[in-house]
């Protein structure tokens, strides 16, 4: 398998990619990258350690974590990617009538179903009468005699 391949099955995945020599780490997800590893993370968040004061007893080490929102990365400055999670799944909402329900998109004119389903045969006689557009309004590639 190729590695751009094997980077393309990872698109749309939370990722966390470690950064530079400090360390850092982002996590965000996975939109795109290109033969260079330029990566591009969507809801990043950045997070890094930060030594706190150095007392005698303990030396405390917290993790502090910064919102970066969309992120374009270069290639050369990644150290090492790991898998967070995969793709959430988004519901496909299901018509009351079921899948496979035909609805208009148009550009607000109504469409009939069963006029368009006639005027596939409609041949040499030309479109059925209830079928031709208001005056004015033009059909794409449909010629219409002059007013008159």
């Amino acid at each position: 398998m190729h590695k751009s391949s094997k980077m393309l099955s990872y698109i749309n995945w939370r990722m966390r990619i470690t950064i530079g020599k400090d360390g850092r780490q982002l996590v965000g997800t996975f939109l795109a990258f290109d033969k260079h590893m330029n990566l591009v993370l969507a809801d990043c968040e950045e997070f890094r350690k930060v030594k706190g004061p150095n007392n005698a007893s303990s030396v405390e080490e917290k993790e502090e974590k910064r919102t970066l929102g969309l992120v374009l990365l270069r290639g050369e400055n990644v150290v090492s990617i790991q898998v967070e999670s995969p793709p959430k799944q988004t519901a496909v909402p299901v018509h009351a009538s079921g899948p496979g329900h035909a609805a208009s998109a148009g550009r607000g004119m109504s469409v009939n179903i069963a006029a368009q389903a006639a005027a596939v045969n409609f041949g040499a006689r030309g479109p059925p009468m209830n079928m031709m557009p208001p005056p004015g309004m033009m059909m794409p590639g449909m010629m219409m005699p002059p007013p008159g």
